[in-house]
């Protein structure tokens, strides 16, 4: 069906939405009438004769609510019907088939060609080159509703301001031709036969556009922070619950069609790997697919931007809480509620060089604020310890929090610093044990490279301004006493650990120091 007829049921919402604003009751009783059945009604009832009244459409109600909720559908299109109100039926009855079912009909290539000679693997090259330009379309369609159905009537109807629709909404309309431009391309290249030739050089122009990409996905984070504030206006959260259970959204709620286009943009590199697998070695697109680097691009600009927007809202009761780390850090690794032992709430952020505990507020115009709990732990200096579920946790201080009274403790993990005069340890609980792996996993990883990175560090430093005595060791031949004897005066000056050196140097140093002593005996 085209977008232009589909957008007839959001519209006809919309015009309920601006009567029955204040009858809260009444809109909610008529969303529980919209939903689908599970089974049909055996209970008889009186055939009912043809009618072009709207009366005839709407499924009567057994309850004078309901009753008042066709009457008001009625005045808000002025039309008026003599027909004889129908019995009542029960509200199991199935109602019309939607224009937007909850998944689309999935098509394959095959489907769409009569007859081929084609290899197993050229049909899969084929289906797999389809199924990017179905993606499209299908993108592109949801874009235009996303604009249609929810930008335009929130900013006619004065739901939301302009601003405010312009932060969560992002540059949305860029993204749409975008799209279509790829769409036309690949729908040009689809031969005589709906085959496909070459596609490489056309994705290989196309893809740069993807940098567009970069500004939709930084902003998400920010949207999605303002579109959850809004939704607690009684009026934003009546708009949306009645389009996503209208039958357009397909059970979708406002945030699902935002997200789409970055799940889009995840989807890109499977399908050129997915291409490139049914390629052929002397195929024209062996050599000429892109590659994905424009995606991990996206991505890495989107997680620094997700990290300084969760940087700005971190609000420090002390002085001694603002690490250098957490400034320095790029990138969030994870975040997310956890338990400490007390049983509080907390919303903890591991950032790529910190890990900071936070208690979630609101400033005073209602934004997300979040209040660091006590002190931070940089990365490189964690220990991080699994306890395993059924273990007493701690000697009692998990009882009663985490377990309810019970010694027995579950999806529970302990993280302490190392190396500080002060030490801190914090006992946290996931809220399953999927979500605790996902903590454990993310946690080896940021201290593994966190690591690695202050040794890489530490070796550049020392490259830049070595010792004047490190010169002769490096040179150092192991099989020549000469050139050790040579070193004796640049004995005393020596004190550089062993594992900022390279092995030819500690062992130079070793004969160096056996040399000194033998001398001296």
């Amino acid at each position: 069906m085209s977008c232009s007829s589909s957008l007839l049921t959001p519209s006809f919402d919309l015009c309920l939405f601006k009567q029955d604003e204040v009858e809260d009751e009444e809109g909610e009783i008529m969303s529980e009438s919209l939903k689908e059945s599970e089974e049909p009604s055996n209970k008889r009832v009186k055939p009912v004769s043809k009618s072009n009244s709207l009366t005839g459409v709407i499924t009567p109600a057994k309850t004078p609510a309901l009753k008042r909720i066709g009457l008001s559908i009625s005045r808000s299109i002025s039309f008026r019907t003599d027909a004889r109100p129908l019995p009542p039926a029960p509200l199991r009855s199935r109602p019309k088939a939607s224009s937007f079912p909850r998944r689309r009909n999935s098509q394959c290539w095959s489907d769409t060609v009569e007859s081929h000679d084609l290899t197993a693997k050229e049909i899969k090259r084929q289906e797999v080159i389809y199924e990017l330009t179905q993606g499209e379309r299908q993108l592109i369609e949801d874009l235009s509703l996303l604009k249609k159905v929810y930008y335009e009537p929130m900013l006619k109807l004065d739901i939301m301001t302009e601003s405010e629709l312009g932060q969560i909404f992002g540059t949305l309309d860029s993204l749409i031709p975008l799209h279509e431009d790829l769409l036309s391309r690949l729908e040009r290249l689809r031969g005589s036969e709906k085959t496909v030739g070459e596609v490489g050089p056309t994705l290989m122009n196309w893809f740069p556009c993807l940098e567009a990409y970069v500004t939709y996905c930084c902003n998400q984070v920010g949207a999605k922070a303002l579109l959850d504030q809004k939704k607690h206006e009684k009026r934003v959260e009546h708009f949306l619950r009645l389009c996503q259970e209208s039958s357009f959204s397909r059970k979708l709620d406002l945030w699902n069609f935002l997200d789409l286009p970055r799940s889009r943009l995840v989807k890109y590199p499977l399908l050129l790997k997915e291409i490139q697998k049914c390629t052929p070695p002397e195929h024209p697109d062996e050599d000429a697919l892109p590659d994905a680097s424009i995606v991990a691009e996206v991505n890495k600009k989107t997680g620094e931007a997700e990290c300084q927007f969760y940087r700005r809202g971190l609000t420090y009761l002390e002085e001694s809480q603002r690490l250098p780390e957490i400034q320095q850090s790029r990138f969030l690794y994870c975040h997310g509620e956890l338990k400490n032992n007390k049983g509080q709430r907390l919303h903890v952020f591991l950032f790529e060089l910190a890990l900071v505990l936070t208690r979630p507020g609101e400033d005073r115009d209602g934004g997300h604020v979040f209040n660091v709990y006590r002190q931070p732990l940089p990365v490189a200096l964690i220990n991080l310890e699994e306890i395993p579920d059924g273990e007493a946790g701690g000697g009692g201080t998990f009882r009663g929090a985490f377990t309810g009274g019970n010694d027995k403790v579950k999806n529970c993990f302990r993280v302490s610093s190392r190396g500080r005069s002060k030490a801190h340890s914090y006992s946290l609980q996931a809220n399953d044990s999927f979500s605790k792996q996902q903590w454990i996993t993310c946690l080896r990883q940021a201290i593994v490279q966190s690591r690695d990175q202050t040794a890489q560090t530490s070796r550049s430093q020392f490259s830049l301004h070595p010792d004047p005595a490190l010169y002769h060791i490096a040179e150092l031949s192991l099989s020549s006493d000469t050139e050790i004897s040579s070193l004796q005066t640049h004995s005393e000056t020596v004190d550089v650990p062993y594992a900022f050196l390279t092995a030819q140097q500690v062992m130079g140093t070793v004969r160096l120091e056996l040399f000194v002593q033998r001398q001296s005996d």
